[in-house]
């Protein structure tokens, strides 16, 4: 099996204002500078992405997005482009969180058109997906799960999607405190591989990054990480404090 290189990835939301997102990244570019063996990535709120590049410029620290409109540009009040972020060096794309879907009534239509523009735009496109608590306790999240990765990759190749990111989140660990033990998030991420090799073929199925997000932190994520199809984490809350953070990247 292809050597996966683990993604450990910060997901600061709407926190943070540029100063403080830029005070974050240089306590955290210092406490993992030595990291090697893992990449690392932080998205700040679109605010703060051009004072954290000015900062993470050069380290081993990637920019990433929040979310994106699909559209290069056009008459979309109160949207970001795809040439925008990259303008201000984002090399990471979050698309369909499950916050997006939840409040803001993201579709997997949605998912798929940015993965389009995220991938012609030369980013990284991290794909969320997810079941929700009722949906896990119907018996439904291998079905849920299935029609995100069937429809979010919708014609689109292997070649396509060599710099694809999956993320698992269990909606119902999010923000919650709970998280889905270790065997049932390896499960998860064992179907998924499995159901990436159907789509495509097992050889790409071997290469892709699945990351797990649902509540991370440094005391569960060594755990996580011993876990053959886990190949790093999307961390919400934990990921806003530097120290934490990267007690988190340096779970080896």
């Amino acid at each position: 099996m292809p050597k996966r290189t683990p993604l450990i990835a910060g997901n600061w939301k709407m926190y943070k204002t540029a100063l403080e997102a830029g005070e974050t990244a240089a306590t955290l570019a210092q406490r993992v500078a030595d990291v090697k063996t893992t990449e690392v990535m932080i998205a700040p709120p679109f605010t703060a992405l051009e004072a954290v590049y000015a900062v993470v410029q050069g380290t081993n620290i990637a920019l990433g997005a929040q979310n994106m409109h699909w559209e290069s540009e056009g008459a979309y009040t109160g949207e970001i482009s795809p040439s925008m972020i990259k303008a201000v060096g984002c090399r990471y794309v979050i698309i369909g969180h499950s916050e997006r879907r939840q409040y803001f009534g993201e579709t997997d239509q949605d998912v798929n058109r940015k993965i389009v523009s995220t991938i012609k735009a030369g980013m990284f496109p991290v794909m969320c997906i997810g079941e929700t608590e009722e949906q896990r306790e119907s018996d439904e999240t291998f079905s849920v799960l299935d029609k995100q990765v069937k429809i979010g990759l919708e014609g689109l190749f292997s070649d396509d999607l060599i710099n694809l990111v999956v993320a698992y989140e269990p909606v119902w660990a999010i923000g919650t405190g709970k998280t889905a033990s270790s065997d049932q998030a390896q499960e998860v991420h064992r179907f998924l591989r499995t159901r990436l090799a159907e789509q495509f073929d097992a050889d790409f199925a071997a290469t892709i990054r699945i990351l797990y997000g649902g509540s991370v932190k440094p005391a569960n994520i060594a755990e996580l990480m011993a876990m053959e199809d886990i190949d790093g984490a999307l961390v919400g809350g934990a990921s806003l404090d530097a120290e934490t953070f990267s007690q988190i990247v340096r779970y080896k």
